[in-house]
């Protein structure tokens, strides 16, 4: 047997589908990784297994492991450390932990946002947030409402949804007893690992509610950042709606 042919065989093996099977071999190697991932077979911040033994594993070179790798690294699903391996990546790590929060000052370094929680309860998911979490309307989420300050002063307010089988057990206390980052806490109590976010901006006049909230006055514009986020396999396990007062503020972004 061809060493192509033996590679074919293991990816079978390994649950490649056929439809996978016609995209080029690294990407093979990459959705396979990505399988074991979200399997829970590395958790965040161990390492994987080294390039030979993955090699060997497949049925492919190392070179072929390496770009999967490589790929995954780009994407921060994987971290490399040099002369140590390859890591699943985590938001505990430092590098990483605030990659999701974009909002900058105009002046200065970022400071830390303190978090508080103003409401943790479980409600029934309406059509808007059945269709970002697909799943049915009607079924239980747990609704989060918190403010970000920044130097003490009220700056964000987010309202966060997240399916309620995913998510059981999170309260308000557990949520205002953690000190690190939110995503962090999903990852290391709950075993959902964020990677990666897609997000929608637009500039609102602040509803009632939120305008109270923050210690302003009614009406008065905000930015307005819808994210979905996901974990593994491009599944949707969180529903945020933040709206940030950007007086001295930004959003940044990087396009590539």
């Amino acid at each position: 047997m061809s060493d192509s042919s033996r590679s074919r065989a293991a990816l079978a093996d390994s649950g490649m589908n056929s439809a996978a099977a016609f995209s080029p071999l690294y990407q093979q190697i990459k959705s396979l990784l990505v399988k074991s991932l979200d399997a829970g077979e590395w958790k965040p911040g161990e390492s994987i297994p080294s390039e030979i033994e993955l090699a060997a594993r497949f049925q492919v070179s190392q070179g072929t492991v390496r770009k999967a790798i490589d790929e995954l690294a780009s994407q921060n699903i994987l971290l490399r450390r040099q002369g140590k391996g390859t890591f699943v990546a985590t938001h505990l790590e430092p590098r990483v932990r605030f990659r999701f929060l974009r909002l900058a000052p105009t002046e200065g370094e970022p400071e830390p946002a303190l978090s508080r929680v103003l409401d943790c309860r479980r409600i029934r998911a309406n059509a808007d947030i059945a269709r970002a979490l697909e799943i049915k309307s009607g079924d239980p989420v747990v609704a989060i409402r918190r403010v970000l300050s920044f130097s003490g002063v009220p700056t964000v307010i987010d309202d966060i949804y997240l399916p309620g089988n995913l998510f059981k057990g999170l309260t308000a206390d557990l949520l205002n007893d953690y000190s690190g980052p939110l995503y962090g806490l999903f990852e290391s109590e709950f075993g959902i690992n964020m990677v990666r976010a897609e997000e929608k901006l637009r500039a609102v006049a602040a509803p009632h509610d939120i305008a109270q909230a923050l210690g302003l006055v009614a009406s008065i514009p905000l930015l307005c950042v819808e994210r979905i986020s996901f974990t593994y396999g491009n599944r949707p396990v969180e529903l945020r709606i933040g709206h940030y007062v950007t007086n001295e503020y930004y959003y940044r972004n990087s396009l590539n």
